[in-house]
């Protein structure tokens, strides 16, 4: 009975650890981009994955800040733990303190304050402050690691060496080095690892144009993560287990066969170091050059024009950015975001300086009341033209005279809802109350969204500042709780395709893609009105382009790019001579993807309410969530 335990306890270990894995596997050949949905058998996401330039790219910045990283950081940590070993005991902890520190502080503390340092110091975010960065707190690691071989080794050898007449370096090298060697290679390797694994600090000390895996894929949030980086992780997941296999594999035997696995077991051991102390090198050295090359012919370094782009998430088509390239000559530089609120602290600190940017409605007011936008130059931008002056009108709620923006996506906020589990036609917000729905209602797990649906649904302004109609939507949210399966993002698009959920919040572009999906999904804007939202292109002051940002905002305007850009991400275009180009008729007249003006009677913007009602809403919101 106890072996039985024992293997049914090994088994549930096993599952926990690897099911996520092999559920990750199975995705990557799935014909479908959503993971509710098995589509059929595919390989094209592996295919897909090695056309794909923002991918490639960030998995060789990854590799070769790993390997730079961690290949300085254990150069000077060796350097510091000989340092450290060589002091008076007291001093010797003292110092052993210190170094721990960096260790036991939280990551994001150590981001935010190298972040601070280089703004101080005038650094241009980028490549190079990231490889500092991972330098700072790999050194640690590595100290952590070589010191315990230090202790072990014996001072007299080393002076025996030097007493024979070997200089300092040729003793240490010959006597030291050797004996502590181990201990060096496994400080690479944490301080590689842990370089490897990193999104905090790269996330805080990174500039434009350059990603990391870890923040490529953060970056995708908002849309989803995209299968291609499923086929990715299931490559990196095989490469790991066929070396640890190999390594691994220890041959075994009695009588003749034990001489031939000692000999088996020395061979492999001298392969070992020659793999560490030859192969590695030259691979990192070829790595390290390459990186150059790529890294050299894609800096401004030829004095070549640039826009550098601060978007979300899968938001343009990257055909888009080439066909730009081609046609002006003009470098982009492509930086994404996930929230406004990630975005806004590096426009307003000034860290990045940034050329064109995509913020929401709301974020643009709060922006152009710090005085961080810089008026547009309309005689630049002579595709506005093409823009429906419906929704220039509705910018002049958050641009009054639409100085500072030009409208770029525009969608609205409304249920999504499964004709097969839902028995009655939906027009109201009423049904995320109705008892009947308990465990399958989806809520956007958003202060704003959740709160512009409780306002809607009492009659009030989303934008309400007034403290009891706030505390009577509060109220209302917590009244529906119960009711509640889940919070989510993104996440409400695969679970209503997936039929994991009958009824959902969700944003207009998303609807789109979940009825490709799902053909039983129907989205309604409810009758006492919601949000419709718009995000616009707009020039930050401290934008060194100005002009070429001017450039970019008009080739984005023109029709076939709009429709392009309406083609890839799904969310409706204010561009009408682009709408007039969609072939599809069910499309282009689709109420999902461009509503009526009597669908957007009761629907408003989000406004900026200051920092004053903004924490109001948060705290309700965080009373909402602790219940």
């Amino acid at each position: 009975m106890k072996k039985i335990l024992q293997n049914i306890y090994l088994t549930l270990i096993i599952i926990f650890l690897y099911a996520p894995i092999a559920t990750l596997v199975v995705l990557s050949f799935n014909d479908s981009k959503t993971r509710s949905k098995w589509g059929g058998f595919t390989g094209k996401w592996y295919i897909s994955l090695f056309k794909d330039d923002a991918i490639m790219n960030a998995l060789y910045t990854t590799l070769i800040i790993a390997l730079l990283s961690a290949l300085i950081a254990t150069v000077i940590g060796t350097a510091a733990s000989l340092g450290i070993q060589a002091m008076h005991r007291r001093y010797r902890t003292f110092m052993m303190g210190v170094t721990n520190i960096p260790m036991l502080n939280a990551d994001i503390v150590t981001g935010i304050s190298l972040m601070l340092l280089f703004v101080a110091c005038r650094f241009t975010m980028g490549f190079s402050t990231i490889l500092m960065a991972h330098i700072t707190f790999n050194i640690p690691y590595v100290i952590l690691s070589v010191m315990p071989k230090l202790r072990q080794t014996n001072k007299h050898t080393y002076e025996a060496a030097m007493d024979l007449g070997a200089s300092p370096v040729y003793a240490f090298f010959k006597v030291v080095f050797p004996d502590i060697l181990p201990g060096v290679l496994s400080g690479f390797l944490l301080a590689f690892t842990m370089s490897l694994d990193d999104f905090v600090i790269t996330h805080f000390t990174k500039g434009p144009g350059v990603d990391t895996l870890s923040t490529k894929i953060y970056s995708e949030v908002r849309k989803g993560i995209r299968p291609e980086m499923y086929a990715l992780s299931t490559i990196m997941f095989v490469s790991v287990l066929l070396l640890l296999i190999l390594i691994n594999m220890n041959p075994s035997g009695k009588g003749h066969d034990k001489a031939r696995a000692e000999k088996t077991m020395s061979n492999r051991r001298r392969f070992g170091r020659v793999l560490m102390t030859r192969v590695v090198p030259a691979v990192l050295t070829i790595v390290v050059i390459a990186g150059g090359f790529f890294y050299a012919s894609r800096t401004n370094i030829s004095g070549k024009e640039q826009v550098v782009v601060y978007n979300w998430g899968e938001y343009l088509d990257p055909q888009v950015i080439k066909m730009f390239e081609e046609e002006t000559g003009i470098s982009v530089v492509y930086e994404e975001y996930e929230t406004n609120e990630i975005m806004y602290p590096k426009i307003q600190s000034g860290a990045i300086a940034y050329d064109v940017v995509c913020p929401s409605d709301y974020m643009i007011q709060r922006m152009i009341e710090n005085d961080l936008l810089a008026e547009i130059n309309w005689d630049n931008i002579p595709n506005i033209k093409n823009m429906d002056e419906t929704y220039m009108k509705q910018s002049q709620q958050f641009d009054p005279g639409n100085k500072y923006s030009v409208p770029y996506c525009w969608g609205t906020v409304g249920i999504l809802y499964n004709k097969t589990m839902v028995d009655e036609p939906i027009d109201s917000w009423s049904v995320l109350w109705d008892e009947k729905y308990k465990d399958n209602i989806l809520m956007q797990d958003s202060v704003r969204d959740a709160f512009a649906v409780a306002l809607k649904y009492l009659g009030y302004s989303l934008n309400s500042t007034d403290l009891d109609e706030l505390n009577e939507a509060r109220n209302l949210l917590i009244e529906q709780k119960p009711l509640v399966q889940a919070y989510v993002v993104d996440q409400v698009r695969d679970k209503m395709i997936g039929n994991e959920a009958a009824i959902g919040v969700i944003y207009s572009g998303e609807a789109i893609y979940t009825q490709w999906e799902n053909p039983d999904l129907e989205y309604v804007i409810p009758k006492e009105g919601s949000n419709v939202w718009i995000d616009s292109w707009v020039i930050p002051k401290n934008a060194p382009n100005k002009e070429n940002a001017e450039k970019f905002i008009n080739f984005v305007c023109r029709p076939d790019i709009a429709l392009m850009n309406f083609e890839f991400i799904t969310y409706s275009t204010p561009n009408k001579a682009a709408r007039a180009l969609i072939e599809d008729p069910d499309i282009r007249n689709s109420e999902i993807a461009f509503p009526s003006s009597e669908q957007l009677a009761d629907c408003e913007t989000f406004r900026f309410l200051g920092d004053k009602n903004d924490a109001v809403y948060n705290e309700l919101w965080r009373e909402v969530k602790s219940k």
